[in-house]
């Protein structure tokens, strides 16, 4: 027995709410076998292959390339032969034919994303013409219809279609989205370059206007003496790098003594979750990657337990995999606190937003050297700003004060004796 199945966006990754099809790896009428992949998909943590649930027809592709879907929403529908699922379809999809009837259907079949755009911009779809399959509305024909100025206004006093009304309460995420940005499109003037926003800057936008609307901000910053670690660095760099192929970083000693601090101050290494907070067991330090335009936020597990051989190790592991674009979802999951390199950059000074849905963002500027006086007199000594990000719920200043001024007795201290490479 045939029966039309339902494939829907998965879950991959923690705190994922959503993906892009960036690229479909099949067509309409193709066989595939169970977990065969059928499509490859963008989230802020990873991009991923879709595998099929099951063996059998692509019947319709419903997602289209380029398109954002939550996670659980349909994909695409496939027939499979002696499969029984709650999520078959209860209206088998089309076949593939011209009847009226069928083109019709498509035409009507519209996806979350026009749906939610067409409510904002008070659209009447039914005067849209449709440029997909089977006359079907897609994203860029609504898009196009806002850009022209030419939108036919629903009658307000319509009541919504319950079609409407199903899709209005999946759109969880509206709520965080201020009005400002739901307002009328802004249009390109001549001589301005249009870049598309594509899935992965799409969904960063996203998380961060939730980060920013979802957690109260609040910020502090200290000024950490690091002259004994740039010696002891550079003294052990070069002869580090021929033996283990790779550099040697100041980052690495800087992850080093956030995990041990967080070891002392578990408070920061956790995250509110509504009616309590949950303080998170391992220290897994989110790093932030940047290969060419795009921005990747890999975890590194377990630091505490690591040397700094093995920190430096795994940032050299996790910079290469985002520059090769061979990041897995388990390199991407379960941070539970992110450490950001601004300093590569030139910053010396910056305000992080919360990496959502952890409790606080330290960034680690860049090393100068300044004037400090000591002992009545001026010494030139390397410097470094570190600035804590922290989500006001769950944290207050007197515990990160307390966990800040440790991180700098660390890095202070640093010594082939209190701190070994190996």
């Amino acid at each position: 027995m045939l029966t039309v199945l339902r494939i829907n966006m998965p879950q991959l990754g923690e705190s994922v709410t959503e993906g892009t099809v960036s690229n479909w790896l099949v067509q309409v009428g193709d066989y595939v076998e169970k977990y065969d992949a059928i499509a490859e998909v963008m989230t802020d943590k990873v991009n991923a292959e879709v595998p099929s649930s099951y063996s059998g027809v692509i019947k319709e592709l419903i997602a289209e390339e380029g398109e954002t879907i939550e996670v659980g929403q349909l994909m695409c529908y496939i027939e499979a032969e002696g499969e029984e699922n709650e999520q078959a379809s209860s209206a088998p999809a089309p076949e593939s034919n011209d009847e009226p009837s069928v083109e019709q259907n498509m035409k009507t079949r519209y996806s979350p994303v026009v749906m939610r755009l067409a409510g904002e911009h008070q659209i009447d779809l039914s005067t849209v013409t449709g440029s997909g399959k089977g006359g079907r509305i897609t994203r860029k024909d609504i898009e196009k219809v806002i850009d022209s100025g030419q939108a036919s206004i629903v009658d307000k006093t319509e009541p919504m279609s319950t079609q409407e009304e199903s899709t209005a309460e999946q759109e969880d995420l509206e709520e965080f989205t201020p009005p400002i940005i739901r307002r009328k499109a802004v249009q390109a003037k001549p001589g301005d370059r249009e870049i598309p926003v594509t899935g992965l800057r799409r969904t960063i936008a996203q998380n961060m206007v939730r980060s920013k609307t979802e957690i109260p901000h609040a910020w502090m910053m200290i000024e950490v003496d690091v002259t004994n670690l740039v010696a002891y660095r550079n003294a052990e760099k070069d002869k580090f790098k021929e033996n283990e192929g790779y550099n040697l970083s100041y980052f690495a000693f800087f992850l080093n003594a956030v995990a041990k601090a967080l070891k002392k101050f578990p408070e920061l290494n956790s995250c509110w979750a509504g009616d309590k907070i949950i303080q998170r067991n391992e220290i897994n330090l989110s790093i932030a990657v940047a290969h060419g335009h795009e921005l990747y936020v890999p975890v590194i597990k377990n630091v505490d337990e690591k040397s700094i051989k093995g920190i430096a190790k795994e940032i050299a592991q996790l910079s290469n995999k985002a520059r090769t674009g061979t990041l897995t979802k388990d390199d991407m999951e379960d941070g539970t606190f992110t450490v950001n390199n601004t300093g590569s950059f030139g910053s010396v000074e910056s305000m992080g937003v919360i990496n959502y849905p952890q409790s606080a963002i330290l960034q680690v500027e860049s090393i100068v050297k300044r004037p400090v006086i000591i002992d009545d007199m001026f010494a030139a000594r390397d410097m470094v700003n570190l600035c804590l990000s922290l989500d006001h719920r769950v944290l207050d200043g007197v515990i990160c004060g307390a966990f800040m001024s440790h991180v700098k007795a660390i890095l202070e201290n640093i010594s082939s004796e209190t701190t070994p490479i190996y």
